[in-house]
């Protein structure tokens, strides 16, 4: 008798199936993510409400505020998504248990790295670039913001990607979207009914989030991600390699876009304080960007690093495009606007005309580059599912490298000035998308 044939592999889900699962996990994750959009524009908005000093001294922190939620929910939370998801694809329920602690770990080593760090150097720094008035109107900010609420962002983001690392990404919308709802209106009440400026926004940041935590925390507990966390078990290197081989390379990518951010902004001290204040406007509506990209990607991280833990790389491939084409297409729209009405979009946060024209500038050449940096973002978390994240990494520095250095010889060499510098942050964002999408092909996604 013939031996059996081997049975023929299994089809590739069909687009609309993938879609399907893809939008099921992004749809909780992208609302949150609008959320946290619409929340972060009152702050900017606020910050604008205290004067132009307060503005600049918020202008020249941004970058670590930006810094810390990135670190905290796309990459090192990217890490841990990733390191439950595979674990969970390869039937290894023990090791997603046991990593809850380690994460639970590196985040708080992580936030107090930012509490200690931003609470010692944010006085010289606001003085060098923005002068003894910003600090002077911002200082308190800071010392609340990242003093008191650095350990507790960093918490309650990390259990939330242990909810999505076990595809529970609606329990994790459901706290994190209250506590961005809520941190507007309360962050509004302290700094201006209440008279505490902007104090009160670093007040109302550090005590939503310590709430959203133990929040986080009980949910977590209860087995909301489909597992019971092992918060007994034996501190493993092994472990904290799974979670930091990933999200340590994701975490110093985000330390590097956040410093070409501030190197661009200690390059706008030259024209004058309103020229720091307007690139805080724009840098805002730029890094708008990741959150929206992380409605997606957060998506991606888990969808790709299950496939990859079962093998399965084509579906990897497949999904992370499918995610980044909607993305790009999603972003360059709202870029195209952004680009087309600049002086719309910088009016919405001050009424100081010299900062609103001098943000309009940014906005219009920065605006149309927004689809190249969602695409890149977007592949960057799917990226981050695959454990591949050489390419990534070759973008963000070319990002850095065209963003600063490139805008320098615009403005200086080139004689543009400050479009110069504005061009060179647009050019920077279209490289890391191109670089970050082109990593993800066959040669370069599949098993070792």
């Amino acid at each position: 008798m013939p031996p059996l044939a081997a049975p023929a592999p299994l089809p590739p889900p069909r687009v609309a199936a993938l879609l399907q699962s893809m939008l099921a996990l992004a749809g909780p994750t992208s609302i949150v993510a609008v959320m946290q959009v619409s929340s972060q524009l009152m702050e900017t908005w606020l910050a604008a409400r205290q004067g132009t000093a307060a503005l600049a001294g918020w202008a020249v922190i941004l970058p670590f505020s930006l810094l810390m939620q990135q670190m905290s929910s796309g990459a090192m939370g990217g890490g841990v998504v990733s390191a439950i998801a595979r674990s969970l694809g390869a039937s290894r329920r023990d090791d997603a248990s046991a990593l809850v602690m380690h994460a639970v770990i590196i985040a708080v080593v992580a936030g107090l790295c930012f509490a200690l760090g931003l609470s010692l150097f944010a006085g010289p720094m606001l003085v060098a670039i923005a002068g003894q008035e910003a600090k002077d109107a911002t200082m308190m900010y800071v010392m609340l913001f990242f003093g008191l609420g650095a350990i507790p962002a960093w918490l309650s983001n990390t259990l939330a990607s242990v909810l999505r690392g076990g595809g529970q990404h609606a329990l994790a919308a459901r706290t994190l979207g209250t506590a961005w709802f809520v941190y507007p209106v309360l962050a509004w009440l302290l700094a201006e009914p209440a008279g505490m400026g902007m104090t009160g926004i670093g007040a109302a940041f550090a005590g939503v989030f310590t709430l959203a935590t133990l929040a986080m925390a009980v949910v977590v507990m209860r087995g909301g991600a489909g597992f019971v966390p092992n918060l007994r078990t034996r501190i493993s290197r092994p472990l904290f390699k799974k979670i930091l081989a990933v999200g340590a390379v994701a975490c110093a990518l985000a330390a590097i876009a956040n410093l070409t951010t501030i190197l661009v902004t200690a390059q706008m001290r030259d024209y004058g304080i309103a020229a720091v204040a307007a690139y805080g406007i724009s840098a805002r509506m730029e890094f708008l960007i990741i959150p929206l990209a992380f409605g997606v990607g957060s998506a991606l991280t888990a969808l790709v690093g299950r496939a990859v833990g079962g093998e399965e790389w084509r579906m990897a491939r497949r999904v992370a495009w499918l995610g980044g084409g909607i993305t790009f297409a999603f972003t360059g729209a709202l870029g195209v606007a952004v680009a087309l009405a600049p002086h719309a979009f910088a009016s919405f946060f001050t009424s100081d005309q010299q900062v609103v024209a001098i943000a309009a500038r940014a906005l219009g050449f920065i605006g149309p580059a927004f689809g190249f940096f969602g695409l890149g973002m977007t592949m960057y978390f799917a990226a981050m599912g695959a454990g591949r994240m050489k390419w990534p990494v070759m973008a963000a520095i070319s990002r850095f490298t065209i963003a600063v250095g490139g805008g320098w010889l615009l403005a200086h060499v080139a004689g543009m000035g400050m479009n110069g510098h504005f061009l060179g942050v647009a050019l920077g964002l279209v490289s890391y998308g191109a670089l970050t999408a082109g990593g993800v092909r066959q040669r370069v996604w599949q098993a070792r």
